[in-house]
């Protein structure tokens, strides 16, 4: 499968780390493709920078040590796929449609009240209770 994480998990998973995060990593990439898009990956470093900007190096090493299909959102987006309540999370689902996600994990409740058949939008713990224990 192919699975893409959220910016809010992958910050969780960096700043707050935790034997959860660890083995959810490496459970997608030992048996699964993990994807990140170049959405998420702008908006956690935009994140971290007015957050958490003394830590913006653990990123580079993150990501450097992290392997991960990487793919492009565009900036050129048709609105009219799917209904959500927050706008700027749009490009993010929107990639994840167009690069036939299998999984979205998130904790972002907005992505949660989407309808849409594919990708499956999961919480962390849904995908753990689901996939790993």
């Amino acid at each position: 499968m192919r699975i893409m994480l959220d910016t809010n998990i992958l910050i969780s998973m960096l700043f707050f780390p935790s034997k959860q995060f660890k083995q959810v990593l490496d459970y997608i990439t030992r048996n699964h493709k993990l994807v990140l898009s170049s959405f998420v990956i702008n908006e956690l470093f935009a994140v971290t920078d007015r957050k958490f900007s003394s830590k913006k190096h653990i990123i580079d090493s993150f990501l450097s040590d992290l392997t991960y299909e990487l793919v492009y959102t565009p900036y050129n987006i048709p609105g009219n796929l799917f209904e959500i309540r927050d706008i700027n999370d749009y490009p993010i689902l929107y990639t994840a449609i167009i690069e036939n996600i299998d999984i979205f994990i998130t904790g972002d409740k907005d992505f949660l009240d989407v309808n849409i058949e594919s990708p499956k939008i999961m919480t962390l713990i849904e995908f753990m209770e689901k996939y790993i224990n």
